[in-house]
């Protein structure tokens, strides 16, 4: 989700020996590479598509044994009052990194990632669009994660972050955008064994067809990133043909959703379309990049839009 400066630190405060207590007994098998093999990287699974061991982001969301076993982290959870998609606690070990990258996938289009430090140490900084900050233990933050960003673990230990995504509520906007109070005004969300917020989680069922008013917005977000790598003409005008035919894309589309529906029934032909939009683009696509991180434009339509316009199993 784009996000008008790279950091939000939220006024909370949580308990960290508590986090730090239900972290330290999770057994070793609780603990998974990263879905990447990015090295150093490892996490613990604790909101998953039907609560089990995956790294999928569609479906009925739902916490893992391993969060149910955690009762004050799932309470932190329940007590933002929004709802949850995919979420871990991530691990770097000591040295290790995350390389920097930007978040271009579909499903961050419109998530944001929280971020509460478990076990960290003042060596480690997480690096947002040319701005760096140290995540201390027991705070959360938000971050722009469609700039480029990286972490960096130097210290001598491990680094343990809980990690969850969510759209978010109006009130937890108002929350995040909020006039920064003195530290002493944050509020202490201690461990309450009465509490019963309800832990809220996605119910991620996509359409066997991309609607098209989503297919506009989206595209409508692309060209508002898109640039040039080098100005010149010929790249303004390669650019300009880029856009046609997105726009081109986006009518004829509309027309398909306007005569099929979006059930799968003429998924077919919607394939056929996608497929000739890829084609359409990929000569012109050579130096166009996003503005605020220099992803290539074609990775983005292909990672955003094209990959998600027709369901794997639509009428099948």
């Amino acid at each position: 989700m784009r996000l008008s400066k790279p950091f939000f630190q939220l006024p909370l405060l949580f308990d960290v020996s508590r986090l730090q207590a239900e972290v330290a007994v999770l057994p070793p098998e609780a603990w998974v590479s990263h879905p990447d093999q990015v090295p150093g990287n490892s996490a613990v699974r604790l909101i998953t598509a039907g609560g089990g061991e995956n790294d999928d982001v569609q479906g009925r969301m739902a916490p893992t044994p391993w969060l149910e076993a955690m009762p004050y982290m799932k309470q932190a959870l329940a007590g933002f009052g929004v709802v949850w998609s995919r979420s871990r606690l991530m691990r770097l070990a000591p040295g290790a990194g995350v390389p920097e990258h930007a978040d271009i996938n579909y499903h961050w289009h419109t998530r944001v990632r929280l971020h509460i430090p478990v076990l960290t140490w003042p060596q480690v900084r997480f690096h947002c669009d040319g701005e760096a900050v140290h995540m201390g233990a027991g705070e959360a933050w938000v971050f722009d994660n469609w700039r480029r960003h990286h972490v960096e673990n130097n210290a001598a230990g491990e680094r343990i972050h809980l990690v969850a995504d969510t759209t978010g509520t109006a009130a937890f906007w108002r929350f995040v955008h909020a006039p920064a109070t003195s530290r002493d005004q944050w509020r202490s969300v201690n461990w309450d064994p009465s509490d019963d917020h309800p832990l809220l989680t996605e119910l991620n069922q996509r359409s066997p067809i991309m609607p098209a008013a989503e297919v506009q917005w989206l595209l409508d977000d692309l060209r508002s990133e898109l640039t040039v790598t080098i100005d010149s003409p010929e790249a303004r005008a390669r650019a300009g043909r880029f856009i046609q035919v997105l726009e081109s894309f986006a009518f004829d589309w509309r027309q398909l959703c306007a005569l099929h529906g979006v059930g799968g029934e003429a998924a077919p032909a919607f394939r056929h379309l996608a497929g000739a939009l890829g084609e359409a683009v990929r000569p012109l696509a050579e130096g166009l990049v996003m503005r605020t991180n220099g992803a290539a434009a074609l990775l983005v339509l292909e990672k955003r839009v094209l990959q998600h316009l027709v369901a794997e199993d639509a009428a099948r």
